[in-house]
């Protein structure tokens, strides 16, 4: 009989090892999350001071075509003044980290922690002077192309304009519009807040079509996933399931404008080529305690100069 007690208490005290082993764990991750955040707050600010004191390459780079295509053509002052704006802490690309920053302090107890890791490190990936210069080249490079041809595009092979008009590398990024669904069914890029005008200047934008003749972006090719909040990757996500139910009800093709990688990139940091961890990488809270981000000055090259001749 005395034995029976022993087994039982024996197992009641591992039970409660266990127990406390578990709670050892979810606290050893919330410190971990919160240890993140603090540096991720540190990395945000020190890019917004880097993008302030003109120490990003990019950045540069956009501001000075912003002020070359305003003397070509004037006309085009209000459009070319909300698309350099992200040269600077209030443009939406900076706007944009700032908030996904906000969202995980707001729900970082949550669960499964692993993910909010994942998500920040994600987070402090885009925040690198590095990728940020690089994710830059995208609105350089609208500005190149509104230029017809007098300002050289930069980290791209192609130096003519791609894709359904000029304005393309921006149409899907989340962090100046999203896709909107009419009584059709048909979904058409909208651009949003104050990236409203450029719907006055670019051509309207059909999902599908887009889909399938995607030509090569920044955003698209290489930064969604850093780029873009899992709030953000989820719609798009639903977007392009239910745009393929649809065109199978129909009989027709429908390509994910996803499917396969556009070439085009040239000249892109190394950090840009190299992909980010799957979330598999964040199951352990070990694996990810001691990385620490470093905030260096943007190498990022140009393809040519800033501008050259027609």
């Amino acid at each position: 009989m005395s034995n029976i007690k022993a087994w039982k208490l024996l197992s009641l005290f591992c039970l409660f090892t266990a127990l406390i082993g578990c709670q050892s764990k979810e606290e050893q991750l919330q410190q971990t999350i919160q240890e993140s955040i603090k540096k991720a707050d540190v990395e945000l600010t020190q890019l917004g001071k880097a993008l302030d004191n003109g120490s990003i390459r990019n950045a540069i780079i956009l501001k000075e075509y912003s002020r070359i295509l305003k003397q070509q053509q004037p006309e085009l002052s209000k459009v070319v003044d909300v698309v350099s704006l992200d040269a600077t802490r209030q443009g939406a690309l900076y706007s944009g980290l700032t908030q996904r920053l906000d969202d995980i302090k707001g729900n970082y107890l949550i669960p499964p922690c692993e993910d909010t890791l994942y998500n920040i490190d994600l987070l402090r990936e885009a925040a690198k002077p590095t990728l940020f210069s690089d994710a830059l080249t995208d609105p350089i490079n609208m500005l190149a192309d509104m230029s017809n041809g007098s300002l050289a595009r930069v980290g791209a092979i192609s130096q003519k304009a791609e894709g359904q008009g000029v304005g393309n590398q921006m149409v899907g990024n989340p962090n100046y519009g999203n896709w909107q669904t009419n009584s059709s069914g048909i979904s058409f890029w909208q651009w949003y807040g104050m990236y409203r005008i450029l719907g006055d200047v670019f051509d309207r934008v059909e999902y599908g079509s887009w889909s399938k003749r995607r030509k090569y972006s920044y955003y698209n090719d290489y930064g969604r996933t850093r780029y873009s909040s899992p709030k953000q990757i989820k719609t798009q996500s639903a977007l392009e399931t239910r745009t393929r139910q649809s065109y199978q009800r129909q009989g027709k093709q429908f390509t994910s404008p996803y499917a396969s990688k556009k070439t085009g990139a040239s000249g892109l940091s190394r950090s840009s080529y190299t992909p980010p961890k799957s979330r598999s990488s964040y199951s352990r809270a070990s694996s990810y305690s001691n990385n620490s981000g470093s905030v260096r000055n943007s190498s990022s090259r140009t393809s040519r100069g800033v501008s050259r001749g027609k």
